[in-house]
């Protein structure tokens, strides 16, 4: 295959195929099969080294109800990076804590935050909706956490579960920046449904 554009294509329907056929848990045969075309010929369009025929895409195509562009495309990209500083950060205590986000994609009921507290920084936990759970995993340092009056001493390793719906805060009594990482799980809102 001398022709540039024709390879790249090829790669690209193989590497499509190969991970649609995974992802949808189906052999070659059974592929081959659905697209009245040989097992062999399923194979040598993975390999990226084939060159079909309109009749053999249009077959590809209806069998996996997928578009000819869908097939030919690029595979899309299954992994991004977001380098540092591309997550949104809030400064809290006047500057002194900074909270950075971890989840770049909305996922619904979940939150995922880093927190960073310089020495005797606060920071003063918005209560969340009632059913909410909330696990603080201190990574560095020494976190203090009160729940409701509650105070609890977290060093690196220690894990505080606590209902989110409560008062809460968040300390750093010693003299080192603290790191903990935070995991709220939102309870549903009334009549929503569950997925």
């Amino acid at each position: 295959m001398d022709d540039p554009e024709l390879k790249r294509l090829s790669e690209h329907l193989g590497d499509n195929l190969r991970f649609i056929r995974q992802r949808r848990a189906i052999t070659q045969g059974q592929l081959a099969k659905l697209c009245d075309v040989p097992r062999s010929t399923i194979a040598n369009l993975e390999a990226g080294g084939s060159n079909p025929t309109l009749s053999v895409l249009s077959r590809l195509s209806s069998a996996l109800q997928l578009s000819l562009e869908e097939l030919l495309s690029p595979p899309k990209v299954r992994c991004q990076l977001f380098p540092k500083g591309s997550l949104p950060v809030k400064q809290k205590a006047r500057g002194r804590a900074r909270v950075h986000k971890l989840l770049p994609h909305a996922i619904p009921g979940m939150e995922i935050d880093r927190f960073e507290l310089d020495p005797s920084a606060r920071i003063t936990g918005v209560p969340h909706r009632p059913g909410t759970h909330e696990y603080l995993c201190c990574e560095r340092g020494e976190i203090r956490i009160t729940v409701e009056g509650e105070r609890f001493d977290l060093r690196p390793g220690d894990v505080a579960a606590f209902p989110g719906d409560q008062a809460h805060g968040y300390h750093n009594p010693g003299r080192e920046v603290a790191v903990a990482f935070s995991v709220v799980t939102l309870a549903p809102l009334p009549g929503a449904t569950q997925v």
